[in-house]
């Protein structure tokens, strides 16, 4: 069997799996049985392919849960998910259902789950994880010492003395947090962000579902406004349906 090259969306690095290790070579460098593409640009091998987020979201019942941690099981699996504060804090007690936005993060030797009740949280998260010097354990500690709008205002508004008061954050990284994301972070929260901050799990699936199909996150808002307006709670579907009519519009 030949080396086969396999594409991370999520690192964007490639990794060669074969019956031999590679060796060091430009761009590359060796790990325990296989190797990673290191360099600029598109992977050299023809036979790449792309291997996206293996989980995305979990819905199940809260087993246990501390402030930087949750057990979720669903269908008999229990779930060891990494949380923040702000997640915990709004987190039902034990014995609920609970469903969280996931952000899977895959190194050579682990595989760990991220979970947020708020996409807007994850999408920061991941926002926060395109920083150098920002890994996904240092991301969630930073979104535990700030509000999620709070940070993004201070981040725009290029607040590092308000940045460095969080724990772990200091001047050089707060500084990196400004000049890789002031730009890139969407402006303070407009009347459709509040409601989707009042979103209920089933309506955050929904507008999750439709970012996912491609609409932007304040039509989506939108939509859900129109779809939930002076109704009482409906389901996923009803809502989906609804929200898809809306934007077709």
């Amino acid at each position: 069997m030949g080396l086969g090259c396999v594409k991370t969306v999520e690192r964007r690095n490639f990794l060669w799996k074969g019956k031999e290790k590679c060796t060091f070579t430009r761009g590359r460098e060796e790990l325990a049985g296989f190797a990673r593409w290191t360099g600029e640009g598109n992977c050299p091998y023809a036979d790449c392919r792309t291997i996206g987020p293996m989980i995305a979201h979990l819905r199940g019942t809260l087993l246990a849960k501390h402030p930087n941690q949750a057990i979720v099981e669903t269908h008999g699996v229990g779930y060891d998910v990494a949380i923040s504060v702000p997640t915990f804090t709004e987190m039902p007690a034990a014995g609920a259902e609970v469903a969280l936005h996931i952000h899977t993060h895959v190194r050579e030797d682990a595989l760990s789950l991220y979970g947020f009740l708020r996409l807007a949280e994850k999408q920061l998260f991941e926002k926060l994880l395109t920083v150098s010097g920002i890994g996904p354990k240092l991301a969630i500690t930073i979104l535990s010492g700030m509000p999620a709008d709070e940070m993004v205002g201070a981040i725009r508004g290029s607040d590092l003395a308000r940045l460095t008061r969080i724990p772990g954050i200091g001047k050089k990284t707060a500084e990196r947090m400004v000049l890789e994301l002031r730009d890139k972070l969407p402006a303070p929260a407009g009347a459709s962000e509040m409601s989707a901050a009042l979103a209920s799990p089933v309506e955050e699936d929904v507008i999750s579902a439709l970012v996912n199909l491609g609409y932007q996150r304040a039509a989506a808002d939108k939509a859900l406004l129109a779809a939930r307006s002076g109704k009482s709670a409906q389901s996923f579907d009803v809502l989906f349906r609804e929200a898809l009519g809306a934007l077709s519009k």
